[in-house]
């Protein structure tokens, strides 16, 4: 049956709108940002389908678009608004953290939301005016499960154009190791060297994992 042919107090939309999201199953939910389903399965029962590939809502939540496109049913649209939608969500996350950066841990509160659960590494800067007030949390760079660059140049320039005068760095470990590789730490020196070239400050670098985060050193 279609979503559409179901009575209208079962389906998902008009529940929503009646009873709020907490109503739904994840399922459902899904099945709103899919928008429609495909030939002989209807969104509720392809936002299933999607949600079992990936083997629950939190492996769907991390997963990339091209992932998706396995499943049946399942085109470049739908994938990038599931894709789209979970972003979104970490991106809310990590703005209310907005503040001042005082300390390593207020930069691992901030940016742990955009890094936490990725199977990719993320490397994320948190631009910050003079006092410490954060004016723009942005990804710099992506890559794999075991590396991302970390471009200084690019870096630097973003700060400055954002009116920075502060920045601090954070990327994420998939595996889960806390340990800062050579790169890690070359970098760090790089970026802090960069700085006070052109008269930034470099607030700090962190690790963050699932389940922790690590200052290195400067």
């Amino acid at each position: 049956m279609r979503v559409k042919d179901m009575p209208t107090s079962d389906q998902p939309r008009e529940r929503l709108l009646a009873d709020g999201a907490g109503a739904l199953a994840d399922r459902e939910l899904v099945a709103l940002l899919l928008g429609s389903g495909s030939r002989g399965t209807n969104a509720v029962e392809l936002a299933s389908l999607l949600i079992a590939h990936c083997g629950d809502l939190e492996a769907l939540s991390r997963s990339e678009a091209h992932r998706l496109l396995a499943v049946p049913g399942i085109g470049p649209a739908k994938a990038a608004r599931i894709a789209a939608a979970f972003d979104l969500v970490r991106r809310a996350q990590a703005a209310p953290r907005r503040g001042r950066i005082t300390g390593s841990g207020d930069l691992a509160a901030v940016t742990a939301p955009l890094l936490r659960g990725l199977p990719h590494e993320q490397v994320v800067a948190v631009i910050c005016d003079h006092g410490g007030r954060i004016l723009r949390t942005t990804v710099v760079s992506k890559g794999g499960s075991d590396h991302s660059p970390a471009p200084v140049r690019e870096i630097v320039a973003t700060v400055l154009t954002s009116g920075g005068s502060a920045f601090g760095l954070a990327h994420n470990h998939p595996s889960g190791c806390l340990d800062p590789s050579p790169a890690d730490l070359d970098v760090t020196d790089r970026l802090h060297q960069a700085a006070q070239t052109v008269g930034l400050r470099f607030l700090d670098h962190v690790i963050i994992t699932d389940q922790a985060w690590r200052r290195i050193p400067i």
